[in-house]
């Protein structure tokens, strides 16, 4: 471990026209500097769990510049480091005319780039773009923005390096076996992820905007109300929950928000109400955060990790589809009735393209969306007790609980986006592409939009994962049930009871690839949307520095009808 003050980061998080936040975490209390532009902007760290972090809101850039910036702790100088073989770490502010570039992806596990891993987990896709663009340090042709959807730590399925980090803490036969326990397991987890040095130049210079999925917690989070009782019977599971909540709070949560939005947050208040009174020691905002995790595990409405942000001519609407769930007999919900009544008020045009990220697939293949839909109402009682507990140990084993899990909730939220496609809700945007990851392949399916007579298109961009590819003869199954199930699946939908018809039909156009793949969303000089799937290789045993190579290009499609599709365009995987 290095002597360092500086223990991870920096992190450049929110970007604006104007502001920027850059988030770090400390060796001990101390006074954190960022100085860009010229101007020096000085936070104070807070305390959770013995850790030290602080957050720098910068509020005095330009529109449209680029700047290098450097970080100091308690006036010594830890960003950049010295000799370091990266390109300076920029900011590089918006403008309200400029064309979004957002990359995205989900599912990274953090092990090390040797043979022996890559055999097993693949090449990091983030790692090689971040390689990749640190031989092409040309800010403007890089993302706006790095969208994370969920899995970024993997809680339930440990590396070696955290595996003797827990066993050297409390042992190995300690429950839960072979699983994160508390904050401080999160803490070491998140110092492994983020730590790698290409890795962490890129979230030095890329803003980032993140939500978490199962993964980050456990998998199966929040599947059902049976699910969320089983767990809370363990002795164990109460500090596992607060820790990982707690933990995605400090690391994740807090970067998202826009200083407006910061300035609202009621866990942020606290901090500078702490900084405001001119104490002379560190905040510990520990009983503040876990009360908080402890809240929302309780009540989902207490708190929402949803949230929104401006690019440029593009919007991301960022959906928690994880803890805003409502499990309750009767009431079951991807959304509780508070986090949709928020979304149906995100859900607005006036914006040339609209991103909507859910770390959730939202248009699974339809074969696999009606397999969910007959599920759920086999689990919840349709078809008697027996169905039900056949319909709840299925969900289970095979992860049915995604959008088409909670019909009701898609079936609303898909009438949303409809409207904001038929301007009906300001001016349609040109595309509206839900961003999403956690399926392990990435794939696009795509609403025949001239059919129902939207204004805008309306696709689904999958990238999963970064770092974690499915077994080859699991590919294979994939791929078969994600085309061969449409029609036997729509025939049983469409004759089973409590079971509704989409309102709208939907198809595969692209994919699936199963490739360790990150993706970049950009919009071109037309106004045109092109996607682009990338992945990275290792040549002549260069573990150290695999190359980019692009797995698939998908321009803006013609889509008359179900399954034609014109002007896409693949190179060979």
């Amino acid at each position: 471990m290095s002597d360092s003050s500086l223990v991870l980061g920096p992190l450049l998080r929110h970007v604006s026209r104007t502001t920027a936040t850059v988030w770090v975490q400390t060796r001990e209390a101390a006074h954190v500097t960022v100085t860009c532009a010229g101007r020096s902007t000085t936070a104070r760290t807070f305390g959770v769990e013995g850790f030290h972090y602080a957050l720098v809101v910068i509020d005095h850039l330009e529109p449209g510049t680029v700047n290098d910036y450097s970080v100091a702790i308690d006036d010594e100088l830890v960003w950049p480091e010295p000799g370091s073989v990266f390109p300076p770490s920029r900011i590089a502010t918006l403008r309200e005319d400029k064309a979004p570039r957002v990359a995205f992806g989900s599912c990274r596990t953090s092990v090390p780039h040797d043979r022996q891993s890559t055999a097993t987990h693949g090449v990091d896709a983030l790692r090689a773009y971040a390689l990749d663009m640190a031989a092409h340090p040309d800010v403007r042709s890089w993302p706006d923005v790095l969208v994370l959807l969920g899995d970024q730590v993997y809680a339930d399925e440990i590396s070696e390096q955290m595996e003797a980090f827990i066993a050297q803490r409390r042992g190995r036969d300690s429950e839960p076996v072979g699983e994160l326990k508390d904050y401080t397991e999160y803490a070491h987890l998140y110092d492994i992820a983020w730590s790698e040095p290409s890795n962490r130049w890129l979230l030095s210079t890329l803003p980032s905007a993140m939500i978490f999925d199962d993964h980050d917690v456990r998998d199966d989070w929040n599947t059902s109300a049976s699910w969320h009782a089983e767990m809370n019977a363990t002795p164990w599971w109460h500090e596992r929950i607060v820790g990982a909540l707690s933990s995605y709070w400090v690391y994740q949560h807090l970067g998202n928000l826009a200083p407006d939005k910061l300035a609202a947050d009621e866990v942020w208040q606290v901090v500078q109400q702490h900084e405001r009174s001119g104490a002379e020691h560190e905040l510990d905002l520990t009983p503040v955060v876990r009360g908080l995790a402890e809240r929302v595990d309780r009540t989902p409405a207490a708190y929402r990790f949803s949230y929104t942000r401006d690019l440029g001519r593009g919007r991301l609407i960022m959906i928690d589809s994880r803890a805003a769930r409502d499990l309750r007999p009767g009431h079951r919900a991807m959304l509780d009735a508070d986090e949709e009544a928020w979304l149906d008020q995100q859900l607005r045009g006036d914006v040339e393209h609209l991103f909507i990220g859910t770390s959730l697939p939202f248009l699974m293949p339809p074969g696999l969306h009606d397999l969910e839909a007959i599920d759920e109402a086999m689990s919840e009682g349709v078809y008697g007790r027996l169905a039900a507990r056949a319909g709840e140990r299925l969900r289970q084993a095979v992860d049915l609980e995604h959008w088409g899990a909670f019909q009701g909730s898609f079936a609303r939220v898909l009438e949303m986006v409809a409207e904001v496609a038929r301007g009906r809700r300001g001016a349609a945007p040109r595309t509206i592409t839900f961003l999403s990851g956690d399926v392990h392949h990435s794939y696009v399916a795509e609403i025949p939009w001239q059919r129902y007579g939207f204004e805008s298109r309306v696709r689904q961009a999958v990238c999963s994962p970064i770092r974690n590819p499915l077994p080859r003869h699991v590919r294979v199954l994939t791929s078969l049930l994600g085309r061969g199930l449409a029609r036997p699946m729509r025939w049983a939908a469409s004759r089973a009871d409590r079971v509704p018809d989409p309102a709208y039909e939907w198809s595969l156009t692209q994919g699936p690839w199963f490739d360790n793949n990150l993706a970049v969303a950009d919009v071109r000089d037309d106004g045109s949307l092109a996607l682009r799937w990338v992945t990275g290789d290792v040549v002549d045993d260069r573990y150290d520095a695999p190359v980019l190579r692009v797995v698939a290009d998908v321009a803006d499609v013609a889509v008359d009808h179900v399954g034609d599709v014109e002007g896409a365009s693949r190179q060979p995987v």
